[in-house]
């Protein structure tokens, strides 16, 4: 398939997206078909294009010789547009149920529409500037879905998200002018160093890189739906997938490995790595602890990536994917407790095991992925991120300490991840002797339309820790075959 078909799949829900007020789609019925249909026709033109298109560059406008609007999809753009399309219509369908009986859900679906498109944009862009203008709506389309409520927290909530992401964008765009301005001939030296180290950080905003991960657990006010997408697939993804680019395919490993601004970006993944999880075991509010956990999780995808090694990178992609399909199934066992009983809080989950024993087994099969018990698939991403830290330090490179460092805190935060999981899973199955079982009269499973994606992905959770074989020789691919956007 020609790539000119990059520019349809991407417009396709935008338009689409635009067109619902147009079309006067307002009732549930109505929207529920509507979206779903745009939806799945995204996916599969999505998948489709993975399969088939070339990797030719698709270039829409040019502004200077080294200034162009470009599509491409390479091997690592078709990598994460697999992952946004196969969780996407499942969310779109746990949604329906999420938002019965929200009266605004009309208006939550425009915005949602819209963000499958822009997130694809960024997975197809053809160069740094491509990226970081779809890397900028993503902000403007995902700002109302944070606020859908217009509650007091989620109006604070978008604020903080909107000061951090345009802060965070200042930065980018400081080290993008810096990389088109050098036409991808950068050198090695202070001046690049600081450059990159700036683009790390202004893409360390969506990555929740610490001190700049204030806004996500906040955001968690949003409705599950919005947060499942933020923390598994869209804002954060994007986020680390922008890193890799700037990394790999912008300024290039081998001007920026060895260098300070590696040990500094190494050394603040790894802080967050352990800054995470240690809170997501201090929080009591069942959504926030999660969000916590993604923070930690984030940078583990950052610092395999930070390695800037085929090993470590091989290790940060698996661990983007399975990181991705957990964390969701996670936010959605945590959205269904809430839809059905209104519960937030971990001390308000005993004896609900038993009365919702698809939603919390769905959430057991996360906490074991999570935490990293093989089979499932956080095993697998955690064996090669350890291996690639390894690795790194048996070759000998001037940061071997900073590698060690971090399997270590990788460790720890497994035995942190285990505690702050399985608390909950404890207090489900087995509560204390004082719960109330009166206060669980009347509670239940939810619809299948929750349900439904909840099993879907938990099976995939199992499936991918126990034939991965093709997810890692994808990865290995992309992994072996990098080159220089510019």
């Amino acid at each position: 398939m020609k790539p000119e078909f990059l520019i349809v799949c991407i417009l396709f829900p935008i338009f689409a997206a635009v067109l619902m007020p147009v079309f006067g789609i307002r009732r549930r019925t109505a929207t529920r078909i509507y979206v779903g249909t745009v939806t799945l026709l995204t996916s599969l033109l999505t998948w489709t294009l993975i399969l088939k298109c070339s990797e030719d560059a698709l270039t829409l406008v040019r502004f200077t010789d080294r200034l162009a609007f470009t599509l491409k999809f390479d091997k690592a753009g078709r990598f994460f547009a697999g992952i946004i399309a196969t969780l996407w219509p499942l969310t779109v369908l746990y949604g329906f149920e999420y938002l019965s009986e929200d009266e605004r859900q009309h208006r939550f679906f425009i915005f949602f529409t819209m963000a499958y498109g822009v997130t694809l944009g960024v997975a197809m862009a053809g160069n740094i500037f491509t990226l970081y203008c779809f890397y900028e709506l993503l902000t403007l389309s995902t700002a109302p879905l944070v606020m859908h409520t217009k509650t007091k927290d989620a109006i604070r909530a978008v604020r903080l998200y909107f000061t951090f992401s345009l802060g965070g964008a200042a930065f980018a765009f400081v080290s993008m002018i810096y990389l088109v301005a050098s036409g991808g001939n950068v050198a090695p030296g202070n001046i690049t160093s600081l450059f990159y180290l700036m683009g790390f950080f202004g893409f360390g905003v969506k990555a929740a890189v610490f001190p700049l991960h204030i806004w996500l657990p906040r955001a968690s006010v949003a409705p599950t739906p919005v947060t499942a997408l933020l923390h598994a697939v869209a804002v954060v993804k994007s986020g680390v997938f922008a890193i890799i680019r700037l990394t790999y395919f912008g300024y290039g490993t081998e001007v920026v490995s060895g260098t300070w601004a590696q040990y500094a970006a190494l050394f603040f993944a790894i802080f967050t790595i352990l800054y995470g999880s240690v809170n997501a075991v201090r929080e009591r509010h069942w959504k926030r602890r999660l969000a916590y956990s993604t923070v930690s999780n984030l940078s583990y995808i950052l610092f395999g990536v930070l390695l800037m090694t085929s090993e470590g990178l091989t290790g940060g992609l698996l661990h983007m994917a399975f990181h991705a399909e957990i964390k969701i199934l996670a936010f959605f066992a945590a959205g269904a407790v809430l839809h059905v009983t209104g519960r937030e809080y971990i001390a308000e989950m005993d004896g609900l095991g038993k009365k919702m024993p698809v939603t919390f087994t769905c959430f057991l099969v996360a906490a074991l992925g999570l935490t990293g018990i093989p089979p499932f698939a956080g095993f697998v991403s955690k064996w090669h991120l350890l291996s690639a830290a390894a690795a790194y330090g048996k070759a000998g490179h001037p940061g071997t300490a900073l590698a060690y460092i971090g399997a270590a805190v990788i460790l720890i935060s497994a035995l942190l991840t285990a505690i702050y999981c399985f608390s909950v899973i404890r207090r489900a199955f087995f509560p204390d002797k004082d719960a109330d079982p009166a206060s669980l009269e009347g509670i239940h499973d939810a619809d299948w339309k929750m349900l439904v994606p909840m099993s879907i992905i938990a099976v995939g959770i199992v499936l991918t820790g126990l034939f991965g074989g093709q997810i890692l020789n994808a990865v290995q691919d992309i992994t072996s075959n990098i080159s220089l956007w510019m």
